[in-house]
């Protein structure tokens, strides 16, 4: 169970996200939100502690400021993509180029300073996932979505580049519990070019071909981040009514 000053800093976070409260605007009390929250005022400053880690307030003399979200740390992309019971489909997407972009940038690495076996290991993944996504297309949709992660871990994982395994992992695990909430809604997006592109990539890898790894990678990171969107357009879509009979 949650402390109560992260159920705090989490609701707190959610009404600035959403614009309830905005920036330069100043937060209630701490008697204020110890009401609010019916909990002790220590609670509350925990929370505003919270709230300064992710840069989303000020602390000032005379209470707490809203900052604007463009000086927040990384962390908050997550708490972004959960403001809405679905994530918004514009940030999603800016999500993943960068994810894209940071996964060809550690896979053409790969090929260059990865070992035979770890050539070969990334290549296994990413067979799995052709696999995956043929499972995919016949509704299986969970197994995709597992191998795909894990195929972009592993590439991130043997590229050497520091910086790009810390920010990668870290737009991965913000990202993947959002992505996980739309698998009813899932369905890939032209999979007999998805699997050619993956046998593309596949071959790329043993050959360490950099311009067939560019060309199937630019394949899939669109089809990965078309098939996404569309997830996300399909449950934002409302309830369909049952037509009643008379």
């Amino acid at each position: 169970m949650a402390a109560q000053h992260e159920i705090i800093a989490n609701s707190l976070t959610r009404d600035i996200l959403s614009g309830r409260y905005r920036p330069g605007e100043r937060l209630p009390s701490e008697r204020d939100l110890a009401g609010r929250f019916d909990v002790n005022r220590g609670a509350v400053r925990e929370a505003v502690k919270t709230l300064q880690q992710l840069r989303i307030v000020d602390v000032q003399p005379g209470g707490a400021r809203v900052a604007s979200v463009e000086d927040a740390s990384f962390d908050v992309i997550g708490k972004l993509l959960e403001v809405h019971d679905v994530p918004d489909p514009d940030l999603l997407t800016q999500v993943l180029q960068v994810i894209g972009a940071l996964f060809k940038l550690a896979a053409e690495t790969a090929i260059e300073k990865a070992s035979e076996a770890e050539i070969l290991n990334i290549a296994g993944r990413a067979r799995r996932m052709r696999e995956a996504i043929r499972s995919a297309a016949s509704g299986s949709h969970e197994e995709d979505m597992v191998a795909r992660f894990e195929l972009m871990r592993a590439v991130m994982e043997v590229s050497g580049n520091l910086a790009t395994r810390i920010v990668s992992r870290s737009l991965l695990t913000q990202v993947a519990t959002h992505v996980g909430t739309l698998v009813d809604y899932y369905e890939v997006v032209e999979p007999n070019r998805y699997v050619a592109a993956m046998a593309e990539f596949e071959l790329a890898l043993r050959e360490r071909d950099r311009a067939r790894l560019r060309d199937s990678l630019d394949a899939i990171t669109d089809l990965s981040r078309e098939t996404i969107v569309r997830a996300i357009e399909r449950a934002a879509e409302p309830p369909r009514r049952e037509a009643s009979g008379r």
